[in-house]
């Protein structure tokens, strides 16, 4: 079988890396040509093209930053789309941005809106979270190619996936600004750090606190989910609740901190480097 990945930045090329180890054939594109070398010298086919790449392949995987990309990679794509062709939609883009790519694809064209959650240690030991939408007839088809990657979970039709996650990290943005304050609320009442954790280890945000104890000490956070687009995840969650009109104040105050990080350099860095803009 030939799977096509579309966007090889940190998900998408630990994505296809795992599927070349798992003995798939491999088809790769990206806007920059040179991150694809690594793959091709694992054995990937580098396509000219989200058409080539599409016109190659069963099944084609994007993963890609935001909405305007998919948009570009979609009617791209939709030239080389065969009637055998699934297009994997991967990418946390929201709804809206799943509606255009279906309204590109030729009529007919198969499609799941599957993005995932967790980071590039999953990507690569395939413990990947995995929100489907999509008939399921179709996602039963692609199982267990999704079932190599993660732990699938069908969610509803076409679009479901996308809300799924926007849910899951709504959760993710919310507490990572909570434990950040709560930190800063401590000290800031005279609470010398180690006995703010201690305290913290017996809230509900022990689990987060401990996870995050080392980065918050060594002031170091390396990337696994930059902060730049748990961001636009934020503007993505605020923006599908305001459309159904569900008030989302916490996630917009916590969207705030991801703002102000961002704005103070700290983009590149993962996520949970808010915490040292909040208590700077």
């Amino acid at each position: 079988m030939i799977v096509a990945v579309a966007g090889l930045g940190a998900m998408g090329s630990r994505i296809a890396g795992r599927l070349l180890d798992s003995g798939y054939e491999v088809v790769v594109w990206n806007r920059t040509p040179e991150r694809a070398k690594p793959l091709v010298e694992r054995g990937a086919t580098l396509a000219e093209s989200p058409a080539d790449a599409a016109s190659k392949a069963e099944a084609l995987i994007t993963m890609v930053a935001d909405p305007p990309a998919l948009e570009s990679v979609g009617a791209a794509l939709a030239a080389g789309v065969s009637d055998e062709l699934t297009v994997i939609q991967m990418s946390t883009v929201g709804p809206t941005a799943v509606s255009r790519l279906a309204s590109l694809l030729p009529t007919g064209t198969g499609l799941l809106d599957a993005p995932v959650l967790g980071s590039v240690s999953e990507a690569e030991s395939g413990t990947l979270k995995i929100f489907v939408g999509g008939p399921e007839p179709l996602v039963e088809r692609w199982m267990e190619l999704l079932s190599l990657l993660g732990q699938p979970m069908r969610v509803g039709e076409v679009g479901a996936g996308q809300a799924a996650k926007l849910v899951a990290n709504a959760t993710l943005v919310g507490l990572i600004g909570l434990l950040g304050e709560s930190l800063a609320l401590g000290e800031g009442l005279g609470l010398p750090r180690d006995v703010v954790f201690d305290v913290l280890a017996v809230t509900a945000l022990a689990q987060q606190a401990e996870r995050r104890r080392p980065a918050v000490e060594a002031g170091d956070y390396p990337p696994r989910f930059a902060l730049y687009l748990a961001r636009k995840d934020a503007d993505l969650i605020i923006d599908a609740a305001a459309e159904s009109g569900v008030d989302v104040r916490v996630v917009t105050a916590a969207r705030s901190w991801l703002a102000e990080a961002e704005a103070a350099g700290l983009g590149g860095l993962d996520y949970s480097a808010v915490l040292k803009r909040i208590l700077e």
